[in-house]
């Protein structure tokens, strides 16, 4: 039988029979529901099953908040302005974030100030549900709506002399949760207006956030515009939460070519500054890409690209046919295009440097290249480090007719000196040089090497995955029994592959560790593989991001049994979540 929610009083409940309630609750004993609100005995059995000590607060001091925020720029002025009225008064203001981390506070009592910091009320401790239990901040942001506790409603009973009133403050464009506004006094002062100001003033805040996000889309906006009357061509503008083109651009970038040229300039924007390259497009066109950031009170608001077609794809120009590379498979246009021009830098005995991310394949495509190329000859591979040129002069001296120097990006000058030295006199071998995307301490040795050729990153070309997967699959079982399911396929090629092709290789490696036969379905991929994350984690964040994935799996993808299961609360999940770039299975 469901009860029906009762509607909370909007003051303080009898003080006596809720502390009686709260001990037989403690000490697991019936506990008339009559005495206690909905939402308060929810919170309570969340705390108890987070293990909150009832008898004392616990908490972690974080030393560096982030105070460098849209939520402070916005908040402080408007609890600035409710403090003056509230001047000499027994009550604290209080903003924290979504995790219910204090970031400031405004109170305006010296005896009641001292008092919250004994019970850590204070800026640099969260106030969490799952730290304090039932609270005002912590239960506001577990419900997601504004929340009032009273005296002995709160989980810890230090607490019992307070009243807090609390309300989450949502971003007025995307709706997140960005932090929570509380108002706190002694429970004996506390009355109806409590909440109704911390609803006034979270209304405030965003009106605030709002005027601040505005900024800097208007400025956003008004330079695409610029550039739009400029006839500036194909024009994108973008951040992180909007992309506008004009007609050109979307007549002629395609789904596939926008995200390419919008990861590009997502990377050129990360460093802050205006830049200029050439980009190669799915479609087998090469774009140059201007990209510039835009600033909006001190403030990155995004960034304009302006795209121009340099070869732009019409009726395609013949070219030699180029039979399969050995031991290669890949198909789409900016792989293909990669291994032509280091098959005619082979073909002319040209040295080149082949540049790319960690696992792209850069040694795998020049090795194949030069055994399409001169079959059965053998090829040295040396590594960068002290007693490189010294390995260099003995392949040089043994005749060896092919060699790659791996990691040449991370020779300190001298070596790169030394090594220029040696090869120099190398006029019967061809040399190959490897290393990561804009090799900047080349210079000793770039006039050794005529060409440079960058190998796409794996989420460049997805398209190649069709083919990957199947081959790489019968290398690992060559009886061809396993399989990929279309849906595994689907989130294969959804993830961003920061490791790039050898990362694929260690996933299909774990896969085959537990099913060599059949076929792969979305849920027999490691975790890593449902999330959106272009960063490398580190082995901690790698645990944990396999324990959230593997708790939504068991959960079949309810946030909140999952976040029961893992013993954290929603909001951390959420958080979680989104900072993994999780993709939850839908529930």
């Amino acid at each position: 039988m469901v009860r029906p929610t009762r509607p909370g009083p909007a003051v303080h409940t009898n003080g006596d029979r809720l502390a009686e309630a709260r001990e037989r609750f403690l000490t697991t004993e019936a506990v008339d529901p009559d005495q206690v609100r909905d939402t308060i005995m929810a919170s309570w059995q969340r705390s108890r099953h987070w293990n909150v000590a009832a008898d004392r607060i616990q908490l972690r001091y974080v030393r560096d908040p982030d105070l460098d925020s849209p939520l402070i720029r916005s908040a402080l002025p408007v609890l600035r302005g409710l403090r003056e009225h509230l001047d000499g008064q027994p009550i604290s203001l209080i903003l924290t974030d979504p995790a219910g981390l204090v970031l400031t506070r405004m109170t305006g009592d010296a005896e009641f100030e001292r008092h919250l910091d004994r019970v850590l009320l204070a800026p640099g401790f969260s106030y969490a549900e799952e730290w304090v239990g039932t609270n005002g901040i912590g239960t506001a942001l577990e419900g997601g709506r504004p929340m009032h506790v009273f005296g002995h409603e709160h989980y810890a009973e230090n607490l019992e002399n307070l009243a807090c009133a609390a309300a989450p403050i949502h971003h007025p464009i995307t709706g997140k949760t960005v932090g929570a506004v509380n108002l706190t006094c002694w429970c004996r002062d506390a009355g109806p207006l409590l909440i109704a100001l911390a609803r006034t003033a979270t209304d405030q805040i965003r009106q605030a956030l709002l005027a601040d996000s505005g900024a800097g889309e208007f400025a956003l906006t008004r330079e695409y515009l610029r550039a739009c009357r400029r006839g500036a061509g194909l024009v994108v503008a973008f951040n992180d939460d909007m992309v506008m083109m004009n007609e050109s651009a979307r007549r002629v970038l395609d789904p596939a070519a926008q995200s390419v040229l919008l990861s590009h300039a997502a990377e050129t924007l990360a460093a802050g500054h205006s830049a200029t390259s050439v980009v190669d497009l799915p479609n087998g066109s090469t774009s140059q890409l201007q990209c510039r950031p835009v600033h909006a009170e001190g403030r990155l608001a995004g960034g304009i690209l302006q795209v121009k077609l340099i070869d732009p794809p019409g009726a395609p120009v013949s070219s030699p046919h180029h039979p399969p590379l050995p031991g290669l498979i890949g198909s789409g246009s900016l792989w293909t295009r990669a291994a032509q021009l280091v098959d005619a830098a082979c073909a002319a005995r040209e040295w080149l440097v082949v540049e790319g991310e960690p696992g792209a394949g850069k040694l795998a495509l020049v090795r194949a290249v030069y055994q399409r190329r001169r079959p059965g000859s053998r090829i040295a591979v040396l590594e960068a480090g002290p007693d490189l040129p010294d390995a260099v002069r003995r392949e040089v001296t043994d005749g060896t007719g092919a060699l790659v120097v791996r990691h040449i990006d991370r020779l300190g000058p001298e070596q790169a000196t030394s090594l220029g030295e040696v090869l120099a006199s190398a006029a019967d071998v061809w040399v190959a040089a490897t290393g990561g995307p804009g090799g900047n301490r080349l210079t000793a040795l770039l006039d050794l090497f005529p060409r440079t050729v960058e190998v796409p990153p794996l989420r460049y070309h997805p398209e190649d995955l069709s083919d990957l997967v199947p081959f790489l699959l019968t290398r690992l079982v060559p009886d061809g029994r396993l399989h990929c399911s279309p849906e595994a396929m689907q989130v294969l090629m959804r993830y961003t592959w920061p490791g790039n092709t050898e990362q694929l290789w260690q996933v299909l490696r774990k896969v085959v560790q537990h099913q060599r036969t059949g076929t792969i379905h979305p849920d027999d991929l490691p975790p890593e593989c449902h999330t959106v994350s272009r960063r490398l984690l580190s082995p901690l964040e790698s645990l944990e991001r396999d324990a959230i994935v593997q708790s939504l799996r068991d959960a079949d993808g309810n946030k909140r049994k999952a976040a029961k299961s893992l013993g954290v609360s929603r909001a951390t999940i959420y958080r979680k979540i989104h900072e993994y770039g999780i993709v939850a299975p839908a529930p």
